[in-house]
């Protein structure tokens, strides 16, 4: 008769550990080892319904890569920003104020030391808000959608009778 409590678990083998991840076995370790952003699927399923063209559909996903930690929102310059697209740097306000308008973004000016315009902050806490906000409609749909496909598998006799059926 064993002694040991049975809420001990047993730490995982050294094999267990080392398995891949699925972002690992999609895109391989030395990709994987670069980094890569979380992009809530809301987002991208909500383009359109956000009234956002594929310029401040990309911005937003390059401010996404570049916020790692909530206390430290993006702060990219225009010109890195272009780069990373591959737009002119005058595309750029103009698409930045169209999601400011929005309330998608808020862009913080700041002053260099030596009183230079330097690179904006971008706070997402608009594009954040939005994104919680529709997932309740997200979170029905799937539940329709779960339950539609529970019923379709279940055989006819065992199924729960439903009116109009």
């Amino acid at each position: 008769m064993s002694t040991e409590p049975s809420n001990i678990v047993a730490f995982p083998e050294k094999n267990a550990l080392n398995q891949p991840t699925s972002l690992e076995k999609i895109w391989g370790k030395k990709v994987k080892s670069h980094g890569y952003a979380a992009i809530p699927t809301i987002l991208l399923r909500s383009q359109h319904r956000l009234g956002i063209n594929s310029t401040q559909f990309c911005l937003l996903v390059h401010l996404l890569d570049l916020y790692w930690s909530p206390d430290r929102p993006p702060f990219p310059t225009k010109q890195q920003l272009a780069d990373r697209i591959g737009i002119k740097v005058s595309s750029i306000k103009p698409n930045m104020k169209a999601l400011e308008k929005a309330g998608l973004i808020q862009r913080v000016q700041h002053k260099t030391a030596a009183g230079d315009w330097g690179a904006n902050t971008y706070l997402l806490d608009g594009l954040i808000a939005r994104i919680q906000e529709l997932e309740p409609e997200f979170a029905e749909e799937k539940r329709k959608s779960e339950a539609a496909r529970r019923r379709v598998e279940t055989p006819k006799g065992k199924r729960h009778k439903i009116p109009n059926d």
